[in-house]
């Protein structure tokens, strides 16, 4: 051991010396001992030998030695004879020792109360029990002047002592304390390491989060000010820098990094800070000097700082120097880094044949420094590697099993196990943990539950779900940090939490706690759900729609009322926020989201309409309301939806006709009643013209009510085929190229707005208006439109994404550019573009170019005819009902879709007359059918539903009919668009059968009641 400094009190531990010892002295007094660690106070020493034996030495004048014996020389603490003495600490006056249980003992001045004794003494001259701290293992303890900090195995900080600061970090105004108070404000996040100065402290957690708080006065703290902080503060600037280790003096800090920085900043005015001046720093700014070697050690005196550098062997020293406490053989403070006069420190000089290392340096006002002499090699210790005993319970399978041992044999059947915090960080990347990236190797957490749910482990699991289930409900709405927000990553791979036996008591609850949190962490939480792997994103998913269910249909049994709403609303919302998370990540199809069984399980109608209610505040029954959670609907539940409100929307419009009606008749003006349908007379060779003029003569009212079409000159009465007819015959003649309203790009058989057409705007007002009423009325239409059409309609943004669905080759080409690393853009690609603002194709604008481009496509060229289209659909389908659609979703109700299931369409149909399914007519049929071609089966849906679209449903929802006639074999089968239905006479032959249909199909034109 060697020593150094103020010995003044004897607290260098070297007889009868009182002099200031300027360069390192060897003291023998624990050599072949087994010194393992010293601390200095303001006046004296202490130092732990291996075996758990406590020495003290230096002034006894608050009786901070715990003996009565001079202190001249390092002599036994008796009363700690009986302990095992793991760790300890001092402060000006007073001492702290913490034994293997995690009990800790004090003594020495207690004034201020940082003896944790519940009392003010100034002198305690015997260790005694803090036995506030009892129920907790305590693993690390620091002393300040007059105030301690302590962090539990289980990760919890306490704090007591003098509070005049806000050394104790409890809030502004609150006393000093006589015992431990919990500092709850820093609660869930795993620390490293605590230390304390004069009147300020440090936290650091495993990740490199500094927190510091309490006296500021030189910005110690690291704040870029000098207010003191009477709450722990998040020191933002070092939180890249994977800070590792921190040490504190009376009024200044030091940092040391994973690389092997130091970072300084504080009072510098004895130049402790080593940056060359007596400049105080308000920021952590890092030592110059040392930046060419790496810092394995450092700690702060009172007025000074040292830091060893392994790969010389070498230990700088800065600051006040006035006893001597640099140990540089001079008089007079460094404020640069000088090193210590010991070259036989070094690895490479033998000693008496024995090689010195350096093993851990000790610093407060006196300096003393501990080096093995050892026969073999002992490497220094590493600040820099964590050492997980001295903060947090690290979990591994021996840990688990002995555990699962303590639990078999335990005779205390009240014995339970207390939080222990597990940290699963992922390698060195931990330390970039922030708002974006947890940090967290989730395959670890993974692994840890999978071999807690083995049989050997059944124990500590029901211990485990004990613990979670009251741990859950306190989680807080503001974590401190984003460290402390990875438990709700841990917790969502905890399979209990899939166990329907634990969806009350574990699964919602932890919903609950999630959708507490603030805005900013609920961020963090989404932008880290952003990350997560697919198949544990979809899990999460697949989990909260599985309680959906699980609430559906027996949650009400298990629960009151209010509780039931609840906790069906929380399992709702916070499917929500992973909806809304998806919406950006795309960890699934949005699909995956539907809940099937919900049709089953609730009636939709009655659902819509309550919601519908609760919209127009007409009604206040409090009920929850699925329809405002259409992301959990299927295609069958939102056309269900969707079928509701028209029927709701057409009846009001025909209860409003009824009513005029009612009083015309009451009047005697019955020439002015209303018709409670919407009519359009139309011939089939003016057919747009017709159909303008036509609803020019409604209002919008009008336009809800159930469609009735009329083909002038035919005797069909319209039960549906007719208006399907309508439709097609009506957007075939508006889609013709002679208009120029549409540009037909052939590479993906699509249509878009042209910006070169020939018609009136109102012909793209019809158009809207025709999709409106095709939707309304329960027909699907025949349009080429891409998607990013109904994305427009929904204020869904367009992307890149959609161009490339309508025109794949220009869209490669943008995407080329986005990838191009290149910053000669317009020479390699030969382009410039130009709209209302010129774009220089340097690297720097190519994101603009793209966004520039898609918007002229999408937007500023075809704005006019857009709008025009939009304000027609909108005035029939506008509303609250259409932001539940997906875009694609929407597009199938107006297009229907191409999910072709023809096996599923014969299982379904149904015969009239003499025809059976096994009818040899009806069997040929089927035959020549499953036969053609999938183009000419499309043809054969158009000839007899008017349609060559299947419905949102699918083919389950297409119901056809075949029905046998009288008619000869030489006549062609009838379609009635109307009902779908087939007259086909009885053929005897496959061939004449085939013929037949087949010249049915292809001359199919028009529409005739039969």
């Amino acid at each position: 051991m060697l020593c150094w400094g103020n010995a003044k009190d004897g607290q260098l531990g070297i007889a009868m010396e009182r002099d200031p010892v300027f360069e390192p002295r060897n003291c023998h007094v624990f050599s072949g001992r087994g010194l393992k660690e010293i601390a200095c106070g303001g006046q004296h020493s202490m130092f732990l030998l291996h075996d758990g034996s406590v020495y003290t030495c230096g002034s006894n004048s608050c009786g901070q030695l715990g003996h009565n014996k001079p202190g001249t020389s390092p002599e036994l603490v008796g009363a700690l004879d009986a302990q095992t003495i793991t760790m300890m600490s001092s402060g000006r006056a007073h001492s702290m020792a913490v034994n293997e249980q995690g009990q800790v003992f004090a003594w020495g001045a207690g004034e201020g109360g940082q003896l944790g004794l519940g009392t003010a003494e100034a002198a305690v001259r015997i260790p005694r029990l803090v036995k506030r701290l009892c129920d907790h293992r305590i693993s690390q303890v620091m002393c300040g002047n007059q105030h301690c900090i302590a962090l539990s195995r289980d990760g919890q900080l306490f704090t007591w002592g003098q509070n005049t600061s806000g050394q104790l970090g409890l809030g502004k105004g609150e006393p000093s304390r006589l015992l431990p108070y919990p500092l709850k404000s820093l609660a869930g996040i795993p620390f490293a390491q605590i230390t304390t100065g004069g009147d300020h402290s440090f936290a650091l957690s495993l990740s490199g989060a500094v927190f510091g708080w309490g006296k500021n006065r030189a910005g110690q703290l690291g704040l870029n000010d000098k207010q003191d902080r009477a709450v722990p503060c998040h020191i933002k600037f070092l939180r890249s820098q994977k800070v590792v280790h921190i040490s504190c003096g009376e009024e200044h800090t030091a940092a040391l990094t994973k690389d092997g920085g130091l970072f300084t900043f504080g009072e510098g005015s004895w130049g402790q800070l080593g940056h060359g001046s007596t400049n105080n720093e308000l920021l952590p700014r890092r030592v110059v000097e040392l930046m060419g070697s790496e810092v394995s050690q450092i700690t702060c005196g009172r007025h000074h700082t040292l830091a060893f550098v392994p790969s010389s062997g070498v230990v700088y020293a800065f600051g006040c120097n006035s006893h001597g406490q640099l140990g540089i053989g001079i008089r007079g403070d460094a404020r640069s880094p000088l090193p210590v006069k010991a070259c036989f420190l070094t690895g490479n000089v033998h000693c008496t044949g024995k090689k010195k290392i350096l093993s851990q340096m000790f610093v407060r006002c006196s300096c003393l420094r501990l080096s093995s002499s050892l026969q073999s090699y002992v490497p220094p210790e590493d600040f820099r590697v964590i050492n997980v005993s001295k903060s947090i319970s690290p979990i591994n399978y021996e840990r688990l099993n002995s555990w699962r041992l303590k639990l078999m044999y335990s005779t205390d059947s009240s014995a339970t196990y207390k939080c222990v915090f597990v940290c699963f960080l992922s390698d060195d990347t931990h330390f970039k943990t922030n708002p974006k990236i947890p940090g967290i190797d989730l395959d670890s957490v993974r692994k840890l539950f999978e071999t807690l749910s083995k049989p050997a482990f059944s124990g500590l699991l029901e211990q485990v779900n004990s613990f979670e289930s009251m741990m859950i409900p306190q989680l807080p709405r503001s974590p401190p940090d984003v460290e402390a927000m990875r438990i709700y990553l841990i917790l969502s791979e905890y399979p209990a939490l899939m166990d329907s036996k634990n969806y009350i008591r574990l699964t919602i609850p932890l919903a609950m706690a999630i959708l507490r949190l603030d805005a900013n962490p609920g961020k963090v939480l989404d932008n880290w759900w952003y990350l997560l792997d697919n198949s544990v994103f979809t899990r999460m998913v697949d989990m909260y729609k599985s309680i959906v269910v699980f609430m559906l249909t027996g949650g009400k049994a298990l629960l009151v009322p209010v509780f039931y709403e609840n906790y069906l609303v929380a399992t709702l919302r916070l499917l929500e926020k992973l909806h809304q998370v998806n919406l950006r990540a795309n960890h699934v199809e949005y699909n995956h989201f539907y809940i099937p069984d919900i049709t089953s399980l609730v009636d939709i109608q009655e659902d819509y309409l309550k919601w519908f209610l609760s919209k127009a505040d007409i009604s206040d029954l409090p009920a929850v309301n699925l329809c405002a959670y259409p992301f959990i609907l299927n295609a069958r539940a939102k056309t269900t939806m969707l079928q509701t409100d028209a029927e709701l929307q057409m009846q009001m419009a025909v209860s409003g006709a009824n009513l005029h009606n009612v009083f015309m008749l009451l009047t005697l003006e019955p020439h002015l009643a209303r018709n409670p349908y919407l009519v359009l007379h139309v011939r089939r060779d003016h057919l747009v013209s017709d159909t303008l003029r036509e609803l020019t003569m409604y209002s919008d009212v009008d336009l809800k009510k159930p469609l009735k079409v009329i083909f002038d000159g035919e005797e069909a009465v319209d039960a549906g085929g007719v208006t399907k007819e309508f439709f097609l015959l009506l957007l075939k003649e508006l889609m013709d190229p002679v208009y120029g309203m549409f540009t037909y790009y052939k590479e993906s058989n699509l249509l878009w707005f042209s910006d070169k057409c020939f018609v009136e705007q109102n012909w793209f007002h019809l158009i809207g208006i025709i999709c409106g009423l095709a939707i309304y009325n329960s027909t699907v239409v025949d349009l080429h439109f891409p998607l990013v059409l109904y994305k427009k309609l929904l204020n869904v943004p367009s992307m890149l994404e959609d161009f490339k669905e309508l025109s794949p080759t220009e869209a490669r080409s943008l995407q080329q550019l986005l990838d191009y690393e290149g910053g000669d853009v317009e020479e390699t690609f030969l382009l410039n573009f130009a709209v209302s603002v010129t774009f220089h194709l340097d690297k720097v604008f190519l994101i603009e170019f793209v966004e520039a481009y898609l918007r002229y496509v999408f937007s500023d060229s075809v704005s006019e005819q857009y709008s025009a289209f939009s304000s027609g659909f909108l005035k029939v389908c506008g509303g609250d009902i259409l932001s539940l659609f997906q875009p694609s979703e929407l597009m199938a109700m107006v297009v229907g879709n191409n999910n072709y299931n023809w096996e599923e369409m014969e299982k379904n149909a149904v015969y009239k007359g003499e025809y059976t399914a096994t009818h040899p007519t009806v069997r040929l049929f089927w035959e020549v059918f499953h036969e053609f071609p999938l183009e000419k089966k499309k043809q054969f849906l158009l000839f007899l539903t008017g349609s060559d679209r299947i419905p949102i449903h699918g083919m389950e929802s297409l119901r056809i009919v075949i029905q046998s006639t009288t008619a000869e074999e030489h006549y062609l089968p009838v379609a009635h668009t109307c009902y779908n239905l087939l007259d086909m006479p009885r053929y005897q032959t496959k061939e004449i059968l085939c013929r037949r249909l087949t010249r049915a199909v292809e001359q199919y034109e028009g529409f005739s009641l039969v």
